[in-house]
C-alpha cells in the first residue's frame, strides 16, 4: 500500500515537472501579434534593396534595423540574441563557428568577386601579390576580405605571417589607407568603389579565381528556437531573396535607393551595383564543401585554433520555401 502511494506521488511529481518545463518553453515563444524582427544590416544594404523593390510596404511584422560595419560584430549580436538575423559574407560564419557562436546560416547567395579587392594607392610601387611580402595590409578581422587575403597570399606561396595585418573596420581602414599608414587595404564594395573614385585607389588583385563569392543570411539560435519568430524569419528571407532578383534587373533604381539610404554618392553606388549582382542559391553540399575548404585554410594558417565543422552551423529548414 505504501509502495503504491509513493509511486503515485512520484508520478504526480514527474507530471508537474513536465508540465512546468513545457509551460516554460512555451512562454519563451513570442506571441504572433507581438513579433518584432530584429535585423542586422551592413551599409544599408538589405533595407535599401527591400525598400526599392517595394517588398517592405506590406511586410506583416515590425522590423527593427541595426547597422553594423562588418559581418563579425553582426554575428556577435546574433549569437547574443541582440538581433535575430542579418547578412554577412563568406568568412564571418566561419569565425563565429570557431568561437562556438549560437548562430546558423539559413539562406545563401552567390555573387561576383571582382569587387573583393586588395587596393593600393595610385602611386604605390607594389605591382603583384608577391610584392605584399613584409607590407602592412588593412582588413576587418574575420570579414570576407580577411578570407580573400588568406587565399590570395596562399596562391602566391605566402601566408598571413609574411605580411602585417592591421585589423581595422572599413571606416578606420579608409582613413589609414588615404593617410598612407598602410600599404594596402583588403575590402569589398561599396568601399572598393568609393576608394577607387574618391581616393584614386588602384586594384592590385581581386578575389577572382580564389574567393567563392558566397554570402549568407545568418540567424541566432535564440531566434530559431522561438516558434513565434519562425514565420517572420521565413517571410523576411523569401522577400530578401526576391529583392536580390529584382535588383539584378533594376540596377539603376537599386543604386539610387542604396545611395539615398546610405549617403553614398550615386556614382559610387552604381559602380558597386554594376559589378555585383548577388543571386540566391541553395545551401547544398557544394556550398558547404567550399566553406569547409575556406575554414580549413584558416586552420592550416593557424589563424583559427582548431578545425571548424561548418555543416554544424547550417540550418536548411527554409530551403524549400526559398526554392
Amino acid at each position: 500500500m505504501l509502495k503504491q502511494l509513493l509511486e503515485k506521488k512520484l508520478l504526480a511529481l514527474l507530471a508537474a515537472i513536465i508540465f512546468t518545463t513545457g509551460c516554460s518553453a512555451t512562454a519563451q515563444d513570442t506571441p504572433a501579434g507581438e513579433v518584432v524582427l530584429k535585423v542586422g544590416d551592413q551599409k544599408g544594404n538589405a533595407k535599401a534593396v527591400l525598400t526599392a523593390a517595394g517588398l517592405l510596404n506590406d511586410f506583416p511584422y515590425k522590423i527593427e534595423w541595426s547597422t553594423f560595419t562588418s559581418g563579425p560584430p553582426l554575428l556577435e549580436a546574433a549569437s547574443a540574441g541582440a538581433i535575430d538575423l542579418g547578412g554577412v559574407g563568406n568568412t564571418p560564419p566561419i569565425f563565429a563557428a570557431a568561437a562556438n557562436a549560437k548562430i546558423a546560416a539559413v539562406g545563401a547567395s552567390k555573387g561576383q568577386v571582382e569587387a573583393d579587392a586588395i587596393l593600393v594607392p595610385e602611386t604605390s610601387p607594389l605591382k603583384s601579390v608577391a610584392d605584399l611580402k613584409g607590407k602592412n595590409i588593412a582588413v576587418a578581422k574575420g570579414s570576407s576580405a580577411h578570407g580573400q587575403v588568406l587565399l590570395t597570399l596562399r596562391a602566391a606561396g605566402l601566408t598571413t605571417k609574411d605580411v602585417t595585418l592591421n585589423f581595422l573596420q572599413p571606416s578606420d581602414a579608409y582613413g589609414a589607407f588615404t593617410q598612407g599608414k598602410v600599404d594596402a587595404w583588403a575590402v569589398w564594395d561599396p568601399y572598393t568603389a568609393q576608394a577607387q573614385q574618391e581616393a584614386r585607389a588602384r586594384v592590385l588583385t581581386t578575389g577572382e579565381g580564389r574567393a567563392n563569392g558566397y554570402g549568407f543570411q545568418v540567424a541566432g539560435r535564440k531566434a530559431l528556437d522561438d516558434k513565434g519568430k519562425i514565420p517572420a524569419i521565413k517571410e523576411y528571407l523569401i522577400r530578401y531573396y526576391k529583392a536580390q532578383k529584382w535588383a539584378d534587373t533594376h540596377r539603376e533604381e537599386w543604386a539610387k535607393a542604396w545611395a539615398a539610404e546610405t549617403g553614398l554618392k550615386y556614382e559610387v553606388a552604381l559602380a558597386a551595383v554594376n559589378r555585383n549582382g548577388d543571386l540566391p542559391v541553395k545551401i547544398d553540399d557544394t556550398l558547404i564543401s567550399s566553406e569547409q575548404q575556406l575554414a580549413d585554410a584558416f586552420t592550416e594558417d593557424k589563424t583559427l585554433p582548431g578545425k571548424v565543422d561548418f555543416a554544424k552551423f547550417v540550418d536548411t529548414r527554409f530551403q524549400g520555401d526559398l526554392a
